[in-house]
């Protein structure tokens, strides 16, 4: 409250949206420039705060961070790449309305969207999948892991890449796109060491002067060379949030010092925590205009606000892998973004090389209908083969230039483990180094993917059970199905023979008690005796 007493000439705000509302609500009523940079939570990735915008003339806040732009860089990246199924997992602090655009247009255009949370125990989620999924299940997800978003914080990306990698619910095949405005080189280099297939890393990037002697001054201004300095650690741990309130303060500290050129200088304005009657600030609408005419190059590049109060300056970097199987390879930068330009850059795969010339690989098959069959076996010739995996062994010879000679596993079998540790059948042969390849209807299970590196499987398969459509009619005498046709005559002839011996011991010895409401002299009451103790009724 002191300080407010004192005077105030501008707010400078670096929180979340919530109490962004009310900060706002204040500096519109007391006509205080509010300079507002969003916050995010733990590097989670940023939604849009959606500040309600009033008339112009009475709104003084100034959005120092540009719009958030994550749905319209996704969606310019995953059409790029031509994805038409993929999940989207996002952490606890990300609010997932920050995407709903990008879910909407997605959809519309007919693509396959999966959603998933990610808790805070990675480890115990992926646990659970395993405890709750059937093998077929965990293939499907498998499948649908082969293209995943990552939007959520560096340090949960991290070890939910190493969770899924360790657990090998992801191949070499699959593509990961993560995207954060709060990854530091730091981040990259330890994301692409965890991760396998391919990555691309989206991520907010600010021009650094190409002269290494002109980074630390802007204008007459020098800046500390533990900020300027992009391979400096502390530079590299700061927020991207800190950036912009250094350069939120210079740009305070320009304008101050124009107004007093300018010899236009207005009394600060004065908020007390005990009245309720202060008065708007009579130089708050000069002081703003002056803010938003001013204009900053500082550490993130160019700082100015744009006609509806925002700053429209903000770039973007996409970094990315190939497909690989080694752990820590080299990234590199694929393009950029920018909302004027869009997207500057080619994203498309690098092509196989044909650098196998000359290269004659032996193939080790068992033979398989109608994977790999025999097509012509003539006596002092090599056999030739003919199948499915014959022709896509055949399309990669073509496409990469090698040759190859097949046989046919000695023992005629897939490969099994021995007692003494060694493997029979076809993985035997790639393991004791006999083939380069092994080709054939081969079903991959967790043991022989431990020994061998198998490719993505190209066909599922499981047993069914088929079973005749039962014909629908109606039958009158479906209430006797529950017993044999044998069983009820025998309760009909039950019936009829204890019904006779009580009608002759009546007859013999007549009864002093009456049965119902007359004496049971008769056959036909001792039938209906008979028959009502079966059913139970009188």
């Amino acid at each position: 409250c002191d300080l407010m007493n004192q005077g105030i000439l501008a707010l400078v705000s670096s929180i979340g949206c919530t109490s962004a509302g009310s900060l706002q609500s204040l500096a519109d009523a007391m006509h205080i420039p509010h300079l507002f940079i969003q916050r995010s939570t733990a590097g989670t990735p940023r939604s849009g705060c959606g500040l309600t915008r009033s008339n112009r003339n009475d709104d003084y806040t100034l959005s120092v961070r540009p719009p958030v732009y994550l749905n319209d860089v996704i969606l310019r990246v995953v059409t790029e790449y031509a994805w038409q199924k993929f999940i989207i997992f996002y952490d606890n602090d990300y609010d997932i309305r920050g995407i709903q655009e990008f879910l909407d247009k997605v959809s519309q255009q007919g693509m396959d969207v999966a959603l998933q949370k990610v808790e805070n125990n990675i480890n115990k989620m992926i646990t659970g999948l395993f405890a709750t999924m059937r093998i077929e299940e965990l293939n499907r997800y498998r499948d649908t892991l082969r293209r995943a978003i990552l939007v959520m914080n560096p340090s949960t990306a991290k070890s939910f890449i190493t969770e899924v990698v360790e657990t090998n619910l992801v191949a070499f095949d699959c593509h990961w796109i993560i995207i954060n405005e709060e990854i530091n080189d730091v981040d990259v280099q330890e994301l692409v060491r965890r991760s396998i297939g391919r990555l691309t890393i989206i991520r907010q990037t600010f021009p650094v002067p190409q002269n290494i002697s002109q980074r630390c001054f802007r204008g007459n201004h020098r800046i500390s060379s533990s900020l300027c300095d992009p391979k400096d650690p502390f530079s590299q741990s700061m927020e991207i949030s800190n950036l912009y309130i250094y350069d939120t303060v210079l740009l305070l500290a320009n304008a101050f010092h124009k107004k007093l050129e300018d010899r236009k200088w207005h009394s600060m304005a004065s908020l007390t925590c005990i009245r309720k009657n202060s008065k708007p600030w009579q130089g708050g609408r000069s002081m703003l205009e002056t803010i938003k005419k001013g204009g900053v190059n500082g550490l993130t590049g160019e700082l100015e606000f744009a006609e509806n109060g925002g700053n429209p300056n903000v770039h973007f970097e996409i970094l990315g892998t190939n497909y690989g199987e080694d752990l820590g390879r080299g990234i590199r930068k694929l393009g950029c973004w920018n909302p004027v330009t869009g997207l500057n850059g080619s994203l498309t795969d690098r092509k196989l090389e044909n650098n196998m010339r000359g290269v004659v690989l032996r193939v080790v098959t068992v033979l398989e209908e109608p994977f790999v069959m025999v097509s012509e076996n003539v006596l002092g010739k090599p056999k030739k083969y003919q199948g499915f995996s014959i022709d896509v062994l055949e399309a990669l010879a073509t496409y990469l230039g090698f040759k190859y000679e097949i046989y046919v596993a000695p023992d005629h079998k897939y490969g099994s483990p021995q007692d003494d540790g060694s493997w029979n059948g076809l993985i035997g042969e790639l393991v004791f180094k006999r083939a380069d390849i092994g080709i054939s209807a081969l079903t991959i299970t967790p043991d022989r993917e431990n020994v061998v590196d198998f490719t993505t499987r190209y066909m599922d398969y499981s047993v069914g059970v088929l079973l005749r459509k039962a014909e629908k009619t109606v039958d009158m005498f479906a209430c006797l199905a529950p017993f044999d046709l044998s069983l009820w005559a025998c309760i009909a002839g039950t019936v009829l023979l204890v019904g006779l011996l009580v009608y002759l011991l009546n007859w013999l010895n007549p009864p002093r008690l009456q049965m119902g409401s007359m004496t049971s002299t008769t056959l036909y009451n001792s039938m209906w005796f008979v028959y009502g103790s079966f059913v139970q009724q009188g």
